[in-house]
């Protein structure tokens, strides 16, 4: 269980292949370990072990080199969004209480807890250095996400739930060490467990895509082929823009073979018509909140897709045992993928594994004995692949002196999954300019409200509660 094993393994077999490529950089397995060395050297002699490193880097190669540097160390990696405002970052740190804050270069002038930055960038080679074994109930990672009390909250997961994630994909996608994975989820982003060690522990490379791609989807296309890239894990907001504007008419892949996606609902229009233009890639549809990485996948089949109907999110995956609540239709999850807890006020808060994990999405069972996915049955959205809890999106609103009340909901874009839209009441007119750009400097782009509407009340039930119904019909209306 030990989530490094297989890179190690890869090295010690293969130490030249090449492991990583950037722009114009590329490192071999053995560099990468030389240069993750340096970084757990360092940290060991910070006495680092079993403690929280937080990391504000660009993903990257060296952004990888610190991942598994605080790994082979024996402490928990903390990627930060560096896309995130200032102010929500200084919150989470505020939160996770890191021990160390790894980056590159000079402090940034907005972190509150300066004399926790430390720049990697320079670290002094470790050439003997040996790595102690590794706990496989020890924590990994912990991945922050939007949270319903209103402030971001940790998901702490374990090295043996990784692992097991990670091995399972492994086998289940065949890679091997001809493989070549397009790099582009954010390392705070579940979807980069796979990119980082289901990849290495394969013996495959990984090539970053360049983030500008997402915009330019003929030069996406180009790279894909330019690269030779046989494996991708995406969002389907991302996807369905390739099919739509990828140009892959004329961009052959021959070298693809398979396409992974989660995050998000993809509309089964858009997928049909990328499964049409890419008749010899596999698609898997993987499902699962980040409290359980994947707990079911999909085989895409061709000849059952049907442009008004969902997709299924398919079997069990990665050993899980799935039940449906028979009250609620709510998906229950026992999983050696499941979380350790929540990361809190720089502790860990445990959670019982005696019980699934309750997932909060409604499901149920179609006449394949496949899984279906019916929305959630609280008030989580999905925003380009990212959870997001409108309570946290409210909470920044109504700190604003300008605003008496609020609610937020979520609407459908064929895009992004779901988009955020807020229903505003002001304390005074003509406060809503005054009010939005404060939020552009406290939310990420994707939990910024995209449509706004300035009320006077916010529609109630007859027992004072919000009628969240109601104010979808609002928006609605010409």
């Amino acid at each position: 269980m030990d989530l490094l094993a297989g890179f190690n393994h890869q090295c010690l077999s293969a130490p030249n292949r090449l492991a990583f490529s950037e722009a114009e950089r590329s490192i071999s397995y053995q560099q990468f370990q030389q240069g993750f060395q340096a970084v757990a050297a360092f940290l060991e002699q910070q006495a680092c072990a079993n403690s929280c490193i937080a990391l504000l880097l660009e993903r990257g190669i060296l952004a990888a080199s610190a991942v598994y540097g605080v790994l082979s160390a024996s402490a928990s990696y903390l990627p930060l969004d560096i896309k995130n405002p200032p102010e929500r970052l200084n919150l989470i740190i505020e939160d996770a209480q890191p021990r160390l804050i790894l980056g590159q270069g000079p402090c940034p002038a907005w972190l509150n807890a300066r004399d926790s930055w430390r720049d990697i960038s320079q670290l002094a080679p470790a050439p003997n250095y040996t790595p102690a074994p590794l706990d496989p109930e020890a924590i990994a990672a912990i991945l922050y996400t939007s949270g319903s009390t209103g402030r971001p909250k940790g998901v702490a997961l374990t090295h043996r739930a990784m692992h097991n994630f990670a091995d399972w994909a492994r086998l289940t996608f065949g890679l091997s060490a001809d493989d070549r994975i397009a790099s582009l989820a954010p390392f705070h982003f579940d979807l980069s467990v796979f990119d980082l060690f289901s990849s290495l522990a394969a013996g495959a490379s990984v090539h970053f895509m360049p983030a500008q791609l997402t915009l330019a989807p003929t030069r996406l296309s180009h790279w894909l082929q330019t690269q030779e890239i046989t494996c991708w894990y995406t969002v389907p907001s991302l996807l369905s823009f390739l099919a739509l504007k990828g140009d892959l008419a004329n961009t052959t892949l021959p070298k693809l073979r398979t396409l992974l996606f989660a995050g998000e609902v993809f509309p089964s229009a858009q997928l049909i018509r990328l499964a049409e233009q890419l008749p010899q890639v596999e698609l898997y549809n993987l499902f699962g909140p980040t409290e359980t990485n994947v707990c079911c996948y999909w085989p895409v089949e061709r000849r059952r897709l049907q442009a008004d109907q969902p997709i299924p999110i398919g079997i069990p995956a990665c050993d899980a045992k799935l039940q449906i609540d028979p009250e609620t239709g709510e998906l229950l999850v026992d999983c050696p993928n499941n979380f350790a807890g929540y990361w809190q006020n720089g502790a860990l808060h445990r959670i019982s594994t005696d019980n699934a994990y309750r997932s909060g999405d409604r499901v149920s069972l179609n006449e394949f004995g496949e899984y279906c996915y019916h929305g959630r049955l609280d008030r989580m959205l999905k925003c380009s692949g990212y959870r997001v809890e409108p309570a946290e999106i409210e909470q920044i609103i109504r700190q604003s002196p300008l605003v008496e009340d609020c609610a937020v909901i979520g609407l459908p874009d064929p895009t992004s999954g779901q988009r955020p839209a807020a229903v505003i009441v002001f304390k005074a007119a003509h406060q809503l300019a005054q009010l939005l750009p404060s939020l552009k400097t406290q939310l990420p782009h994707y939990m910024q409200p995209t449509k706004v509407l300035v009320k006077e009340h916010l529609p109630r039930l007859s027992n004072g509660k919000i009628d969240y119904c109601s104010l979808a019909t609002l928006f609605e209306k010409p």
